[in-house]
C-alpha cells in the first residue's frame, strides 16, 4: 500500500514538472525585464484620491433630449366612469326570476290532492316469497382443527395420523 502512494506522488511530480516546462517554453510567458520603480517618486494619498475621483466623473455630459410638444391636450380622465360596476346584479331575486320555486310550490299543492301511501297500499298487492334470500346466506363449514380431530379418531386413517405427528412434533 505504501509503495502505491509513492508511485502516485512520483507520477504527479513528473506531470507538474512537464506542465511548468511547457509554460516556460511558450512565447506568451517570456520573462519580462524588471523595471526599476525606485526611481519614481512615491504617489501620495491626495494624488491617488484625485485620480480615483477623476475616473468617477464622466468626461462628456449627455445632452438633454427635447421632446416635441403636441398641439393638443388629451384628457384621459374623460372616459372614466364615476364608480365601478358590480359583476353581478344586486337586485336579483331568485324567487321572482327562477322557476324552481314555482315548481316546488305547485308540487306541494298537488301533494294534498293525491292519496297517501297508507291509502294506496293493499296487502293483496304485496308479493311475499319466503326463502328468496337463502342463496346469499353463508354456510357454516367445520373448522380445519375439527376435521383433523375426526380423522385422528378414526383407526383406518393411521397414515394421516402418522404424517401429522411428524409435522407437529419438533425433533430439533
Amino acid at each position: 500500500m505504501g509503495e502505491i502512494k509513492i508511485i502516485i506522488w512520483v507520477v504527479l511530480g513528473i506531470i507538474y514538472i512537464i506542465s511548468r516546462a511547457r509554460k516556460k517554453s511558450t512565447p506568451d510567458s517570456a520573462p519580462r525585464p524588471v523595471e526599476d520603480y525606485s526611481e519614481e517618486k512615491p504617489v501620495t494619498f491626495e494624488e491617488l484620491l484625485k485620480e480615483i475621483q477623476g475616473a468617477k466623473t464622466p468626461k462628456t455630459q449627455p445632452q438633454p433630449v427635447i421632446e416635441p410638444v403636441s398641439s393638443y391636450q388629451t384628457d384621459y380622465d374623460e372616459n372614466l366612469k364615476e364608480e365601478e360596476e358590480p359583476l353581478e346584479k344586486v337586485d336579483y331575486s331568485y324567487r321572482n326570476q327562477d322557476s324552481i320555486y314555482e315548481t316546488y310550490e305547485k308540487a306541494k299543492q298537488e301533494a294534498f290532492n293525491r292519496p297517501s301511501m297508507e291509502e294506496t297500499l293493499k296487502l293483496e298487492n304485496t308479493i311475499v316469497r319466503f326463502g328468496q334470500f337463502k342463496g346469499y346466506e353463508q354456510q357454516m363449514r367445520p373448522s380445519l382443527a375439527r376435521e383433523y380431530s375426526k380423522d385422528l379418531q378414526d383407526r383406518n386413517n393411521f397414515r394421516k395420523a402418522f404424517i401429522l405427528s411428524e409435522i407437529l412434533n419438533k425433533r430439533f
